[in-house]
């Protein structure tokens, strides 16, 4: 079997995550991060910054200069709650939602299309090693493991 160190670059590369920017929607240019916290604040309701935060790993301090990076491109409404204004509650703008649904859709569509070059068994044995790797990877003590 090839190094798996070289598959992890080799898929890393092929994916673009090492590109500057991942996605590009109506001459509104996310960069992979942006991607992921306009995701996570998509599927969840109403999430707080800690909330999306701790869901990607992020430190705060990180999550928080990319959390004002997509208030500055209208993306994002960053709201104190009433009840506690120390606790800032995120939710996407029109535009926001716009650019998650659009780049989520390309997503499906990207790898609809690379699933597609594989037999039905050979996809239903990728989509259940990814399921089981990234089982493996949330009780790993050592590596990337997502807070929850």
């Amino acid at each position: 079997m090839e190094d798996i160190r070289e598959l992890f670059h080799v898929m890393t590369r092929r994916f673009g995550f090492l590109n500057k920017n991942c996605c590009s929607v109506g001459g509104t240019d996310v960069s992979l991060v942006q991607s992921h916290i306009l995701y996570e604040i998509d599927k969840n309701h109403s999430p707080s910054v800690q909330t999306i935060s701790n869901i990607l790993g992020m430190d705060i301090t990180t999550f928080s200069r990319q959390i004002q990076s997509l208030v500055k491109m209208g993306l994002v409404k960053k709201t104190p709650l009433p009840e506690d204004r120390r606790v800032h509650i995120l939710t996407l703008t029109t535009e926001g939602k716009y650019v998650a649904t659009t780049i989520d859709t390309q997503m499906k569509e990207y790898l609809n299309e690379v699933l597609s070059h594989m037999s039905e068994f050979e996809k239903n044995a990728v989509l259940q090693s990814i399921q089981v790797l990234n089982q493996a990877m949330a009780k790993s003590s050592v590596c990337c493991k997502p807070l929850l």
